[in-house]
Formats: structure tokens, C-alpha cells, sequence
């Protein structure tokens, strides 16, 4: 086992060696545009985005590669979904309906359409950190345009109903957009079967290369409208325009192939490491408790507070172990995650709290050692804990309520 160790991986993956070898010859050897089509090395890179594109699709079943537009990322994925369709459908409506512990991406592009005059509302979710449905169905007007819920959290790694998200959608004629971009290569998901009209993903978070990602855009039952936000050239299709990074689409493209083929065995993989780490800091600790649902949450997902310490402080303590108080986007505040707060965890927990990542190159070992290292650390900050210390005082007076009058 080598340290540092990495169980980080919700914030992005290392990128796995079979992508890197199908990345590194457009780099050098292929390495044309593939809007050149005129030779060898343009044909040659048009033909690699075409194969990435059928891979992409082939992993979420998408009808036809040509319903995936290639991005930055998701979270210009998520912009152009959002935004687009508030502009394509502004004639129809202006209500767009969401969740409370969507990323950053869903709820800022949806407070940028509030100052526009748009209507949001954010559904508030169990403590669990599933939603309700009848909360939803409640929520749609006439005026409605999209559902936008993501597939599952980023943080406590709760999985949501898509498949009954998108049968509401499509009973009230209305479009449903997921922000996939956790739940891609680690859990089945099915476009057509769950109807789903737009679906943002990374390849970051599948162990493919960073600056570069994918919208899902369904082209017949509906066919989904966009403004895109990118214009020049007309690239994909004109939704989002701009010179391909073909090493990097290559690279997502090889990423998702493996993750289809790869899924069912990391996913059992995962799950058991995750509860093998819970078991043996649960077994040890008092007064800790997991977030997120306990059945529909994502493999390698484990998100646990720990009462009486802070969650810096532990980070602090685990100099060797790369884990994270919450998403890697908010990380800089010291506020507690709006995810946290909305599945009404109290403030002194959600400061205590450590998200637990396990990815596709982590060992028994590594989780092994992890657990000895928490567990040897919570109890270390507890015993400098001075609200803990007063507790015990506490605790301790009231079992022996005579004690004082004894001493006096």
C-alpha cells in the first residue's frame, strides 16, 4: 500500500490507464481538426469523435449518437440545458421546477433565470435526501416548462426515482432535464426507458480526462428545443460551437465504454468496500451517523458525521488520506453544504461531517488502514473536545446527584 491514499473520488478520478492510451495519439500522431475536411488528419478525428459519441450514447441508450452534444463538462451541460430551454420555450412558460440539493450548477443557472423573471421552485427533500414525488406533481403548472432533478447527490450519494420523475414529466407534456453527472458509469441509465429529455455528464468523474463532458439532447418524442449559449462556428450540431478537444472527447468516449462494460463488477466492488469501511468505523465509534439513504444511494458513497469534533479538523488529522467535508465546488466556504442543510441536519453535525469517495483502484487495504486512521483521529479530537468534556461533567453530576453536597 503506498500513501498518500485517495478516497476522494466523487471530486474526480484519477483517469484510468486504458483511456490515457486511447487519448495519447491525438495528441501527436492524429491530431487534425475535425471540422478540416479536406484530408487525412481531419477525417481521421472526425471519425474519433463520431466513435466516442456512439459510446456515449451507447452507455445512457440514447437512440442515436447524434443526441449527444460534447461540452466542456457538466456544468456547461447543465447551463445550456437550463438556459436553453428557458429560451426556446419562454413562449410556452416561464416555471422551471427543481430540488433544493441540486449542484451548484442546476441552482445558480436557475437564480440567473429568476433575475430574468423566471419562476423556480426548489423542492425541498426527506431527510434521506430523496424527494417527494407527490411534492412534485403538487409543484406543476400550466406554466411549467422543465423538471430539472439530478440523478444522484454528490454528496450523501442518494439516488433519486428518475425513472418515476420522468414518467410525471411526461404525463404533464412537460421536459426533464437530470444532472447525471454522479450517477453516469455507476448505476444503469436508461434515457428512453426513463424519460429523460436532457441528461448533463463529465468524464472526470468515470476516470476519463478533466475539460470535457456531454449533453444528452433527445431528438424525436420530443424533439427538444435549445438556444445554445455558444455561438461561431456551428459545431454540434450549432448547440455549442467551438473547435473539438478530440484527445479529450477520445477520452470520454474510451471512458464510458469501460464503464458499460465495467459497471455491474466496480459497482458490487464498491458497494462492499463502502460497507467494510462503515462497518469498522461504526463498530468502533459512538455517536456517529451515516447521511444519505441507506438502499438508494450510489456505490462508494459514504458520508458520516461525527459528533463532538469538527470536520477540518479531522482533515487536518488525516494528513495521508485525501477525503472532503462535502462537494469540491463549495469546499472554500465555511458554511455547512446547502445539501446538509436541506436534509435538516443539525448545524454541529454538518460541521462534523466527512464524504467518503471510494473509486475504481481502491483495496481492502487502503480501507482498512483508513478506518484504524479515523477512528484513532475522531477519538484523539474528542478528547480535546471541551463540549464533550462538559457533557461528560454533565452526565456525570446528574448519575451522582449527591456528589457535591458530599464534598461540601
Amino acid at each position: 500500500m503506498k500513501l498518500p491514499i485517495y478516497m476522494d473520488n466523487h471530486a474526480t478520478t484519477p483517469v484510468d490507464p486504458r483511456v490515457i492510451e486511447t487519448m495519447l495519439p491525438f495528441f501527436t500522431e492524429k491530431f487534425g481538426n475535425a471540422s478540416s475536411r479536406n484530408h487525412v488528419f481531419g477525417w481521421d478525428s472526425e471519425a474519433a469523435v463520431d466513435r466516442a459519441r456512439e459510446q456515449v450514447a451507447s452507455l445512457i441508450h440514447a437512440a442515436s449518437p447524434r443526441e449527444i452534444v460534447f461540452t466542456s463538462g457538466a456544468t456547461e451541460s447543465d447551463n445550456i440545458a437550463i438556459k436553453g430551454i428557458a429560451e426556446a420555450y419562454a413562449e410556452k412558460g416561464n416555471h422551471i421546477v427543481t430540488c433544493a440539493i441540486e449542484h451548484k450548477a442546476v441552482l445558480d443557472s436557475c437564480k440567473s433565470l429568476e433575475r430574468k423573471g423566471y419562476r423556480v421552485t426548489y423542492l425541498p427533500v426527506r431527510p434521506t435526501g430523496l424527494i417527494d414525488l407527490a411534492r412534485l406533481r403538487h409543484a406543476l403548472t400550466d406554466k411549467t416548462i422543465l423538471i430539472s432533478i439530478m440523478a444522484a447527490n454528490n454528496e450523501i450519494g442518494t439516488i433519486e426515482p428518475v425513472r418515476e420523475i420522468g414518467q410525471i414529466a411526461k404525463q404533464n407534456g412537460i421536459l426533464f432535464h437530470t444532472d447525471a453527472t454522479q450517477a453516469v458509469g455507476k448505476i444503469p441509465l436508461d434515457v428512453e426507458e426513463m424519460g429523460i429529455d436532457l441528461l448533463s455528464l463529465t468524464a472526470h468523474k468515470i476516470y476519463g480526462p478533466k475539460g470535457v463532458g456531454a449533453l444528452y439532447v433527445r431528438s424525436s418524442k420530443p424533439r427538444v428545443k435549445l438556444i445554445p449559449l455558444i455561438e461561431g462556428g456551428g459545431q454540434e450540431r450549432g448547440l455549442r460551437s467551438g473547435t473539438l478537444n478530440v484527445p479529450g472527447i477520445v477520452g470520454l468516449g474510451k471512458a464510458c465504454e469501460i464503464a458499460q462494460e465495467d459497471m455491474k463488477a466496480d459497482g458490487e466492488r464498491l458497494t462492499g468496500l463502502s460497507q467494510r469501511l462503515k462497518a469498522q468505523i461504526v463498530g468502533q465509534l459512538n455517536e456517529v451517523s451515516v447521511n444519505g439513504d441507506s438502499l438508494q444511494r450510489l456505490p462508494g458513497n459514504l458520508h458520516v458525521s461525527f459528533a463532538y469534533i469538527e470536520g477540518e479538523s479531522l482533515l487536518m488529522g488525516l494528513k495521508d488520506i485525501a477525503v472532503s467535508t462535502g462537494s469540491a465546488c463549495t469546499s472554500a466556504s465555511l458554511e455547512p453544504s446547502h445539501v446538509l442543510r436541506a436534509i435538516g441536519l443539525e448545524e454541529h453535525l454538518a460541521h462534523s461531517s466527512i464524504r467518503f469517495g471510494l473509486g475504481r483502484f481502491n483495496t481492502e487495504e487502503e480501507v482498512d488502514y483508513t478506518a484504524r486512521r479515523v477512528v484513532e483521529e475522531v477519538r484523539r479530537l474528542r478528547e480535546l473536545s471541551p463540549i464533550l468534556r462538559a457533557r461528560k461533567a454533565k452526565m456525570k453530576g446528574q448519575a451522582n446527584p449527591h456528589s457535591q453536597e458530599s464534598a461540601s
